[in-house]
């Protein structure tokens, strides 16, 4: 499924907007603070029901306006069209359409049109805490398995109860129901991260030595108390401690991701050239195992590219997805002549879209050179 045409209407700075795209390459070009980031959020909000930059829904709407309301016209497998909508008003819940038809639960829609997103925030997948690295796994599984996606939820439910209720008044009996649950859907949780990510590390080297030419190796590692022992055990060892604390200390929720380079932590070790090309090769790793798991391949937005990648890795990057494996792509730059220059030395047809102060002020299709 592509993209086809995308409507906004006070969407962050964009007041009005009508773009069409083309099903493969897409290059959208303009000065820094333009909107260029903003294009691809919307196309990730439809996506995902919300915003890839972690804004809330109100911080989506244009200053000075009550609403906002993003439409996407898509093409699927079949060449019938396939509306999303998404509409927030100030004040109310947002609503998700497709075809006309709302969803009852949002959760239903994820994984409907996939996506990744690549962006110079994802530096806070390498810098940040492992809350960071957790989004990133939970966004990724949820996208191609829903039943990942509602343990989750039901885990998350019920660790907010037991929080609570260690805060309040623990209560032995409640708490041996909350241990039961939460080991429960924790062991489902830790079964699926664990296999996934075996996986992805594996797809994640590859990719990355072929961006690099082999200058480096790379390594991933799911981390979990979880992987040596069950969950059950570990609340039981650490409730007189939960007590005191107020907070429940063992679960899928403090699990983490190692990233190396090396064999040594890509976080202290890696330079900012290489910790870049290690999350495009994540996030294109991310897109294969996607497009295997589910048969759909994601629209993959690349956002301002040449952001800490040199010229050489940029070139291999863009004919890594022009390549038929790969599906819609949408990327963003600055520079509209180095974009060019680099996609006529690949020969590679595609679509070019200038941006101005919130609008699009230019677009045409160049040919294969």
């Amino acid at each position: 499924m592509y993209l086809k045409k995308l409507s906004l209407i006070n969407f962050k700075n964009l007041e009005q907007a009508e773009i069409a795209f083309d099903r493969r390459i897409n290059c959208i070009v303009g000065d820094n603070g333009t909107c260029k980031t903003n294009i691809l959020d919307a196309i990730y909000y439809l996506s995902m029901c919300k915003s890839a930059l972690s804004m809330s829904d109100g911080q989506c709407v244009m200053h000075g306006k009550e609403f906002f309301v993003a439409d996407g016209t898509y093409v699927n497998a079949d060449g019938r069209n396939e509306v999303i909508s998404c509409t927030y008003t100030r004040g109310s819940q947002k609503t998700v359409k497709r075809n006309g038809k709302a969803y009852t639960r949002l959760s239903e829609h994820v994984g409907v049109i996939p996506v990744v997103m690549v962006s110079p925030f994802d530096s806070a997948l390498i810098c940040d805490a492992a809350e960071e690295r957790r989004r990133y796994l939970n966004l990724f599984i949820s996208q191609f398995d829903s039943r990942y996606l509602s343990t989750l939820i039901r885990y998350n439910g019920v660790l907010a109860e037991r929080n609570r209720l260690l805060k309040i008044s623990p209560n032995e009996s409640v708490l041996q129901i909350y241990d039961m649950q939460l080991a429960e859907s924790a062991a489902v949780i830790n079964e699926i991260r664990r296999e996934v990510c075996e996986e992805l590390g594996g797809v994640v080297a590859r990719y990355y030595e072929k961006l690099s030419g082999g200058c480096e190796s790379v390594g991933l590692e799911y981390r979990s108390e979880l992987n040596i022992t069950p969950l059950d055990v570990l609340l039981k060892a650490s409730r007189e401690r939960d007590i005191i604390n107020g907070f429940t200390s063992s679960g899928v929720h403090r699990d983490d991701l190692l990233f190396t380079i090396d064999g040594y932590p890509l976080r202290k070790f890696g330079s900012q050239g290489q910790q870049k090309s290690f999350v495009v090769a994540l996030k294109l790793a991310q897109c294969q195992i996607i497009a295997e798991r589910c048969g759909e391949r994601p629209v993959l937005l690349l956002d301002d590219i040449f952001d800490r990648l040199d010229r050489g890795r940029v070139v291999e990057l863009l004919r890594t997805v022009a390549a038929e494996e790969f599906g819609q792509v949408v990327i963003t730059d600055c520079n509209k002549e180095r974009m060019v220059q680099v996609l006529e030395q690949l020969g590679v047809e595609y679509r070019l879209m200038e941006v101005s102060h919130g609008a699009v002020v230019s677009g045409y299709e160049e040919d294969r050179v």
